[in-house]
């Protein structure tokens, strides 16, 4: 069996520059790749954040899945990151345009997070160990 290598989390954006400068905002790094079609920005050792144009996933597998852009941005994928200031991190997504989904507090699965929601409707949840 082979190892995992990298893991890409590729998220299906309606605008690729500006989900691409609000993931950069958010998370405080630089891009890694950013051509048009995808845009790569580090999550941490071997992770990868990718936001792939809706039309581009479109290309690659047509009718195969449905179109991304008819969700009309109905929550599709949750970027859970457990980060070591959340407070942060949901401050800078808000501040970069996200929308408040819950405010950071105590979860009963042990962690303190708060979630918001990008402008494609994915939701961001900032988390650390409480």
């Amino acid at each position: 069996m082979t190892a995992i290598e990298r893991t890409h989390v590729i998220l299906y954006v309606r605008d690729q520059a500006a989900s691409a400068r609000f993931y950069a905002e958010v998370l405080a790094t630089a891009p890694t790749l950013d051509v048009p079609g995808m845009t790569e920005l580090p999550l941490g050792a071997g992770c990868v954040l990718g936001l792939m144009p809706e039309a581009g996933i479109r290309r690659l597998l047509g009718d195969a899945i449905p179109d991304p852009a008819r969700a009309g941005g109905v929550p599709r994928a949750e970027l859970y990151l457990v980060v070591d200031d959340p407070a942060s991190y949901h401050a800078r997504a808000l501040a970069a345009g996200a929308r408040e989904l819950s405010a950071l507090s105590a979860r009963d699965w042990g962690h303190v997070a708060a979630y918001s929601a990008d402008a494609d409707g994915h939701v961001l949840a900032f988390a650390r160990s409480s």
